[in-house]
This record gives C-alpha cells, structure tokens and sequence, in this order.
C-alpha cells in the first residue's frame, strides 16, 4: 500500500474504454499517482450507465470516444445530462479538428492524447480536479481553425460579462472568478447562465470560442 495516500485526499476516478489492455496498463499508472485511485472499469458507455447505479461515484471520468454500442460522444452527453458534477477527461488518438469540436460541445472538462506522457496525464487530472480544463495542443489548434472558419455574431454585453468571458479563457475554475470580478458567488452562476443564452453556447469551451473570435481574448 502506497503510504503517501494515507495523509493525501484521494480522487475516485473510473476508466471507460473498450481496449482492455490499454485500460489495464493505465490504471496501473493512475494508481502510482498518490491522490488518485481508479475504482472502477467500462468497456463502453452502456456497461458504464449500467454498472453506475451499481458502484461508488466517481469524481472524474477518463473517456475514449471510438467505442462500441455507445460511444464517447453519446457518454460524455449522458454523463453532463444526468451527473454534470463529474469531470470529464477524453483520452483518444484522434485530434482532427471534427472529433476534437464534437467533443468539447459534450461538455468535457479536458481532452488529451493518448500516446501523451504520465505528467501530462498527471497535469490534466490536477486541473480539472481543481475546477480548471486542460486541453493538449491539437485542441487549441482545432478551435483555431473553427474560429476562423466561423462568421462573427455581435451580442451586446456588459462589462462584467466582458471581464466574465475573459476570466473564461483562463484555467482558472468558475468558483475563483467572485474575488476577482468582486461579486456574490451566485452571480457568478447567474453571469455565466446569462452568457450561455446571449451567445447560445451550452459549455465554457463556447464562451472561449466567442471571446477569442471577437477579441476579447488573445492566444499567446
């Protein structure tokens, strides 16, 4: 038993994907991080649903996207309908631009590679565990290419909700951005809802999109 887990509050996280021993070697990995313990295994998103009801919740998901009977596109979806507290980490090896959006707009909280090293993986769970999204360079070039791809639709909005989106682009989780725009943590919440009807988004990686299409915020 790693010791280290002992004084360290440990992450529940539950792999799903169909490649079995792809998934075997992983949980090995993730089970050598200290603060973070794999406590159960899917082959695709059905036997994830089914087994769910079944077995403790866990705080973060890593999620393949090419699976058969029901996929990564249609369990990411399920998961923000149904479960929208839980994190969502896409693993695939693909990065095309198509899959890369198709993705995000399920409503995941970080997409990497799967031929990415331990301390990127590392580095993604630490983010989105904290609130934040982390997503590998094939992602920020794909919406890249939407954005330019993509005619611009003005929407009027406030200075708060300027300062809002800008917040947006960072890593920082929605939970720091009270202080920093000197608000009630509600309004907050009631900020980010108001955004996603002006600019008919349903996820962060939407009001990114808008921000850096229009702006408000520029890569470096």
């Amino acid at each position: 038993m790693n010791l280290e887990r002992t004084n360290t509050k440990v992450t529940s996280i539950v792999l799903v994907d169909d490649h079995i021993l792809f998934r075997k070697g992983l949980i090995e990995l993730i089970n050598d991080f200290p603060d973070y313990r794999v406590i159960w295994e899917a082959d695709n998103g059905q036997d994830f649903i089914r087994q769910f009801s079944m077995n403790e919740i866990p705080e973060i998901i890593l999620l393949d996207i090419n699976m058969p009977i029901m996929d990564g596109y249609e369990t990411a979806n399920w998961i923000h309908k149904n479960q929208p507290n839980i994190k969502i980490l896409t693993l695939s090896m693909h990065n095309d631009e198509e899959t890369v959006l198709k993705m995000l707009k399920s409503g995941i909280d970080g997409y990497i590679l799967k031929n990415s090293d331990p301390d990127e993986l590392r580095r993604a769970l630490e983010t989105i565990n904290q609130g934040g999204t982390f997503y590998t360079n094939c992602v920020t070039e794909a919406l890249l290419k939407s954005l330019y791809k993509n005619k611009k639709v003005d929407v009027a909005l406030t200075s708060r909700e300027v300062e809002f989106l800008k917040l947006a682009c960072t890593e920082l989780p929605y939970k720091s951005f009270s202080p920093l725009l000197n608000i009630h943590p509600r309004m907050v919440e009631a900020t980010r809802e108001i955004l996603f009807r002006k600019l008919e988004v349903t996820t962060r990686v939407g009001l990114v999109i808008y921000a850096i299409k229009h702006g408000l915020f520029k890569l470096n």
